[in-house]
């Protein structure tokens, strides 16, 4: 019999049934699309093998004058710099006095120590740096109190803790000896605050239904548009010359200089007149404007924070952002939303998203330097990160769709549509992540599937062959290659509990470590399990007659290890499957016997092993009509 071609197009569709997908794949994990045909994608390697401390919410890489590169990664407890191959923690310091402990209690035998500081502002999960200890406290020496601390909780021990506002617990290197206020002081150096590494459930005043639960009590329990969440730590990293800029989200702006190397934390005192409340921030592009979102309309006043309204400083300037006829530092408010979510360089201009409509910002002179114009309605983004910008093209995430600009706002077709927005999680949907993966033409969004609070999804556009697949992926952040000769994109276990690059003493779990990505074929070592699987195909001179399948021929490029196909058949759409196989394929084999029959079959192309790598080509089989039953 001769041997037919059953041609598959590319991409994955999960919005038709598995039946009204014939000729098309319904299915993938760790794959991409390339040349129209399915291949597995590049295994990844840590950069280091440095923990960092807490979830990635913020990656940036840019070049010093001299070329050297640098990668910043803001997490939710962190600021790091990488240089010369190494981490360095530059994580500003919020308050630090001399003196300022004025006492430690302790309870015998215990590691526990309330550190007493009068209106010390910290959270807990904060972290103090406590040094120059006046002595021995309650059997504890010096030592054993001093060095970088995280703060367990606040308040006294007592149940519940009293006094929050002015004492904190931390954990002593070594247990106390006795009971009591032990009367010596020290100095007390606090670093920014930090954010849960995932979204949680808010308290307040219209969380939730009229009357649901009781006063002042949690509204974790509420779902969808009920809930109140209140975001984690993200970071805005920019450049500024060969310098960086960086703001925490709700917080004010840092700069870090290169030329004072990685022993210097990134301070607030070179830009000091600058907004102290902020959602994000970026720098507007060759005009040097540094750019404020959702920041406040009154400069140093907190209080006046509007998530609508924008402000910027001084052309050139980093600490004149009081508007005057002798500069171009100025404001905006715009309408169309509650809340500012992200933006973006493109095309000259600054792209901004609101939770509803789409702006553009752009640099239009005296008197009002930046002119507004709103884009597009009903196309808000669904996180800071959730947009990224290609050659001048900007694709993004909204709440239910996504989105690109070319020049005017469109709705994508998306052929996995479904599956991605009734999976995601609702709350944990603004950590989503959009990478670009320029050698691939690959826009990635990592997600939170639901009933997760953390990435473990993700979903690829391919821009220049408009298909869409999906896996399981999961990176909190990612830098294209450009800078690096790999892209760079960071992980999360929330229970790690490795050491980390400096000695943090009571420091609780949750690392973050940093890959290159598209290096080699495994994942650190280990085999990328790796597959693609079709809908239901049938012959049609078969009609209501069964179909055989003697055998198949193998197509595979770029073919390394091996290769499993299962060919899967049923009688009706609603039928369960049975499955035939695997065939095992390696680089010698020519064909494969397979003895199948069924009315309507699929594919199924998996590898598992360390080293695999392949790209199928076209399935080939010898089919023909077989009975009835």
């Amino acid at each position: 019999m001769p041997l037919v071609d059953m041609p598959f197009q590319p991409g994955v569709d999960k919005q038709d049934t598995p039946t009204g997908a014939e000729g098309r794949w319904i299915d993938s994990d760790n794959i991409r699309f390339r040349y129209g045909l399915p291949e597995k994608i590049g295994g990844w390697v840590k950069v280091t093998s440095d923990a960092l401390v807490g979830a990635a919410r913020g990656i940036h890489a840019w070049s010093s004058l001299d070329g050297s590169p640098y990668t910043s990664i803001g997490t939710n407890k962190k600021l790091y710099v990488y240089v010369d191959s190494e981490w360095a923690d530059i994580t500003p310091i919020r308050a630090s006095g001399t003196g300022n402990i004025t006492n430690f209690t302790t309870a015998n035998t215990e590691t526990t120590v309330v550190v007493h500081d009068t209106a010390h502002g910290a959270r807990e999960g904060d972290f103090v740096t406590i040094s120059g200890v006046s002595g021995t406290v309650n059997g504890i020496i010096a030592a054993n109190l001093e060095g970088e601390f995280e703060i367990t909780a606040l308040g006294d021990t007592a149940s519940p803790p009293t006094d929050q506002t002015n004492k904190y617990q931390v954990t002593a290197k070594a247990a106390a000896t006795s009971t009591g206020a032990a009367g010596e002081t020290a100095n007390a150096a606090y670093q920014i605050n930090t954010d849960p590494p995932v979204s949680t459930a808010g308290y307040g005043w219209g969380a939730g239904t009229w009357g649901a639960s009781t006063w002042g009590t949690s509204r974790a329990g509420l779902t969808g548009v009920e809930a109140v969440q209140l975001d984690s730590g993200k970071w805005s990293l920019d450049n500024w010359g060969e310098d960086m800029i960086a703001q925490q989200l709700n917080g004010g702006l840092y700069y870090w200089d290169t030329s004072v190397g990685t022993g210097t934390r990134a301070t607030s005192t070179t830009v000091s007149a600058a907004p102290t409340k902020s959602l994000f921030t970026i720098v507007s592009g060759t005009d040097r404007h540094v750019v404020c979102f959702g920041t406040e309309t009154t400069i140093g006043s907190t209080g006046t924070q509007d998530n609508m309204f924008i402000r910027w400083c001084d052309q050139e300037n980093v600490n004149d952002w009081t508007p005057s006829t002798t500069n171009t530092a100025g404001s905006q408010r715009l309408t169309d939303g509650s809340s500012l979510i992200s933006a973006k360089r493109s095309r000259g201009a600054v792209l901004i998203w609101s939770d509803t409509a789409m702006y553009q910002m752009q640099l239009v002179g005296a008197p009002f330097t930046f002119g507004f114009s709103q884009l597009g309605a009903n196309c808000g983004a669904a996180g800071l990160n959730s947009t990224i910008d290609v050659n001048g093209t900007s694709f993004w995430m909204g709440k239910d769709s996504f989105f690109m600009f070319d020049g005017s706002v469109q709705k994508l077709r998306c052929a996995v549509e479904d599956y991605v927005f009734k999976d995601i999680s609702e709350g944990s949907q603004r950590h989503t992540f959009a990478a670009n993966n320029g050698e691939f033409n690959e826009v990635t969004w990592f997600y939170p599937s639901s009933g997760s609070t953390v990435i473990d999804r993700c979903v690829t556009y391919n821009y220049a062959d408009q298909v869409w697949y999906v896996g399981t992926l999961d990176r909190s952040s990612w830098i294209d290659k450009g800078i690096y000769s790999y892209p760079y994109a960071t992980t999360y276990d929330s229970s790690d509990t490795a050491s980390t690059i400096s000695t943090i003493t009571g420091l609780t779990a949750g690392r973050a470590y940093m890959y290159s990505q598209e290096f080699g074929s495994n994942a650190e070592g280990a085999a990328i399990t790796a597959y693609v699987e079709s809908g239901d195909f049938v012959i049609p001179q078969a009609g209501e007659y069964l179909m055989s399948i003697k055998r198949f021929i193998p197509d595979f490029k770029n073919l390394t290890g091996t290769v499993n196909v299962t060919l899967k058949f049923r009688d009706y759409p609603t039928s369960t499957q049975k499955t035939i196989g695997p065939f095992a394929v390696t680089t010698s084999t020519t064909k494969v016997d397979t003895r199948a029959r069924g009315r309507q079959g699929a594919l199924r192309v998996e590898s598992s092993a360390i080293d695999d790598a392949w790209r199928f080509g076209t399935y080939r089989a010898e089919i023909r009509q077989d009975g009835r039953r």
